[in-house]
């Protein structure tokens, strides 16, 4: 037996609420909605945040300032170690080396950070790197090539 065929006895499982089968059940008549209102009626309800027609929260309070979130561009890292380990034996590593090993999902800018020892010269393709990063591979031997991250169509 192993955990996947662990399964609860029957009269542990919690039954369905069935709804309108009679007085008996606790819930016939108005099915546990009470009388009359909108909550009883079919897609009734208020959505989130509705204040009973009060002026709601989230518009009383001022609203100020730029956020740029928005256009902030996220990389995804790449340690050195894994790059090397990734990549052993290779001497250039290019952004579409790493996209095809799977290290990072395509398209998306690469940073590369300095965990992990350079012991070869290796020519590495980044959109970033950090200076300790860049360091330890100018150290080894090696260079870096540093692009700018592609811009979405439509974001300036």
């Amino acid at each position: 037996m192993q955990l996947h065929d662990l399964k609860p006895f029957p009269e542990e499982r919690k039954t369905r609420r069935r709804v309108g089968r009679g007085g008996g059940s606790g819930l016939g008549g108005t099915s546990g909605k009470g009388h009359k209102g909108q909550n009883a009626r079919s897609g009734g309800g208020v959505r989130p945040g509705f204040e009973g027609g009060q002026m709601p929260l989230a518009r009383r309070l001022p609203k100020h300032g730029f956020k740029n979130a928005y256009f902030k561009t996220v990389y995804a890292v790449v340690n050195l170690d894994q790059l090397l380990s990734a990549f052993e034996g290779q001497n250039t590593i290019t952004l579409e080396d790493i996209y095809k090993r799977g290290l990072v999902a395509k398209g998306e800018p690469v940073k590369i950070l300095s965990r992990g020892e350079v012991t070869r010269a290796v020519t590495v393709e980044a959109s970033r790197f950090s200076a300790k990063a860049r360091e330890k591979i100018c150290a080894a031997g090696g260079s870096v090539k540093e692009f700018e991250p592609k811009k979405e169509a439509g974001s300036e």
